[in-house]
């Protein structure tokens, strides 16, 4: 893609005025604005600027090409053959810092997994999703805090919530809500036959601040005594907080020990949800053209098949199988699946731009 220069310019000339403003600026909240942006623009204007002088030693080097002196011609052409192999891989760096981009992108997450058709067999699923998320936030050095957890009768989780927190998370796993499915025997099988099972993922964006307006009258909040496998799990008081949001129906939960915890939870939740469901609408407003391929995020679209006796994972939205499926489960091959959806997004991106730009 050959960027115009105008746009590369105003990107430039952007930059510059919110660093000379920040200069003069005195008013604290303008000061935070401005730093947020200058930070958000800094890595645009330094590729911007690496691709301007890459640009800027073409002519020179054509010209020491022309010159007749044939050991300088030499150094040109090894010189501008690597140059010219650099400048599209410049030209896509820069590329995708300019392409439309989810604005959440760096944000924390609220991670939901819950057991869908299957009974038993849906709820192990749920929980090895959920220990597959929590393995590979761990590896990704981010933190993750259960706000949430309903156990399932022989193992594994109804439902599970959790707050993941970090940098990138929702960018890295925005794209694993849908339906999951699992192929495979059952423990609870004496026949060995094959079941297919199904868990729901939900990952919402939690940014640093979400401006919700939540009126007190709005809301209904209910404590009550959690429930899990027994022992040590089960609360003996009624510490467990439920608060309704009246005007959306939006129901959010919290089970630690303490009700005040719960409560602050709770309501944390409740505002990533109100969040959720304005930018769900937001995106709904925009044209359909800008979806991507790898799907919508619609919580109810099949996303993804795994499948024990083949050891093979499927990702639906992009055709792609890894028979890596043990590894996937750990959390240490995941990637294999999430860097080619963000390559698909990625590209999804570009062609916008390239609309854009046309």
């Amino acid at each position: 893609m050959r960027l115009p220069q105008a746009r590369l310019d105003q990107v430039l000339d952007r930059y510059r005025e919110v660093e000379a403003r920040m200069g003069a600026a005195s008013d604290g909240a303008e000061i935070v604005k401005l730093s947020k942006e200058h930070a958000e623009l800094r890595p645009v204007a330094e590729a911007v600027q690496t691709l301007e002088r890459a640009r800027g030693e073409l002519p020179e080097l054509e010209e020491m090409l022309a010159s007749g002196d044939a050991e300088m011609a030499g150094l040109a052409r090894g010189e501008l053959q690597t140059l010219n192999e650099r400048l599209p891989l410049l030209e896509r760096e820069v590329a995708l810092l300019l392409a439309p981009k989810d604005r959440d992108e760096n944000a924390s997450a609220i991670l939901e997994v819950r057991a869908g058709t299957g009974g038993d067999e849906a709820a192990l699923f749920a929980g090895d999703l959920f220990r597959m998320y929590q393995r590979y936030a761990q590896l990704q050095g981010w933190r993750v805090e259960i706000d949430s957890v309903s156990e399932g009768e022989v193992g594994g989780y109804k439902e599970i919530i959790a707050s993941v927190t970090g940098d990138g998370v929702f960018g890295r796993l925005k794209f694993e809500s849908g339906v999951h499915r699992v192929q495979r025997v059952p423990a609870t099988e004496a026949g060995g036959r094959i079941h297919t099972s199904a868990a729901t993922v939900a990952v919402l964006p939690e940014p640093e601040e979400v401006e919700i307006d939540i009126r007190d009258q709005d809301l209904r909040i209910d404590t009550y005594r959690s429930s899990g496998a027994g022992g040590q799990h089960v609360n003996k008081t009624d510490s467990a907080v439920r608060i309704t949001h009246l005007p959306s129906g939006i129901v959010v939960t919290s089970s630690e020990k303490s009700q005040h915890q719960n409560r602050a939870r709770a309501m944390k939740a409740l505002k990533v949800k109100l969040y959720d469901q304005q930018r769900e609408a937001l995106d709904n407003a925009r044209s359909d053209a800008r979806k991507s391929q790898v799907g919508s995020g619609d919580r109810s679209e099949r996303i993804r098949t795994y499948n024990f006796p083949q050891g093979r994972v499927t990702d639906h939205r992009i055709n792609l199988t890894v028979y890596n499926l043990p590894k996937v489960l750990e959390g240490e091959a995941l990637d294999d699946i999430i860097d080619p959806l963000i390559a698909e997004d990625q590209a999804a991106r570009l062609a916008a731009l390239e609309d854009e730009i046309a």
